[in-house]
């Protein structure tokens, strides 16, 4: 592996002697099976807002929260077996907002945790407007979930991946023409006195439109194609677990799920 960009929310991978079902597992299992905190609760206490207690549930449920997955049990593999849950499998998180002087936004950094590890990712993400005099006072309970689930509990907003591209430009001078240069999106391709060149090649995405506006047509020297067994992975996190965490916790139940696997199948053997 080689790591192309990694900061809080992304990280961008070349994964080198891999196959296309590996990597769309690890996608898969990234979108569906990483668990990730998100409010499944919500019981309102007081609510002279406009809206309705569904639709502000709704909206709670919807805002990343920041997970500490190591200190939380998954709900079915709780010891509590309760529906109500436990400190060991719920956190909760309580809302009091009121509109005093006159119309004002509510907004997710007031909301308060149990568990200061376990908050919204953004302070800004708007609730509810509030007229004056109305209030809001709330107490929610967060657990672990699966994206398969629900999409509140997708601790990616994009997970995916391409062939790593393989470019191969004329080796003549291409006179008086750029049109493949010019009409690539991406800006992969440059054209400068008559030669191909490629500024760009982590960009290309292969859409081929460079190849189909060479007038020589099936003939173009130039040539998009790409590296077998070679891909770029892109993994974008909401915030609610590091791209780095995510990446592995699917790998990791990658290797859970084949050995479960296995052991299946020596168990029909034997039979």
């Amino acid at each position: 592996m080689e790591i192309l960009e990694k900061n809080d929310i992304n990280l961008r991978l070349i994964v080198r002697d891999a196959d296309v079902p590996l990597m769309n597992a690890l996608r898969r299992l990234a979108l569906a099976e990483v668990p990730c905190m998100a409010i499944e609760e919500v019981v309102m206490i007081e609510n002279s807002s406009v809206l309705q207690d569904e639709i502000i549930a709704h909206r709670l449920g919807l805002i990343p929260l920041r997970t500490d997955i190591d200190t939380y049990n998954p709900p079915e593999a709780c010891e509590c077996q309760s529906e109500f849950g436990c400190p060991k499998c719920r956190v909760t998180l309580t809302l009091d907002a009121e509109a005093k002087d006159g119309t004002r936004t509510v907004y997710s950094g007031e909301i308060v945790s149990e568990n200061p590890e376990v908050l919204p990712v953004s302070d800004k993400v708007p609730i509810i407007k509030l007229a004056k005099n109305q209030k809001l006072k709330l107490e929610a309970y967060a657990r672990l979930g699966r994206g398969k689930v629900h999409a509140k509990w997708q601790p990616v907003s994009q997970c995916t991946y391409k062939y790593y591209p393989k470019i191969t430009t004329p080796s003549e001078l291409c006179e008086d023409c750029s049109k493949c240069a010019d009409i690539c999106p991406k800006k992969v391709l440059s054209a400068k006195d008559g030669k191909i060149d490629v500024r760009d090649l982590l960009g290309c995405t292969m859409c081929m439109d460079c190849v189909e506006a060479c007038p020589k047509g099936k003939a173009s020297p130039l040539k998009i194609e790409w590296e077998k067994n070679q891909f770029i992975i892109n993994v974008e996190s909401t915030g609610a677990l590091p791209p780095e965490r995510v990446l592995k916790e699917a790998t990791k139940l990658l290797g859970k799920q084949l050995n479960e696997f296995e052991e299946q199948i020596k168990a029909e053997q034997q039979q």
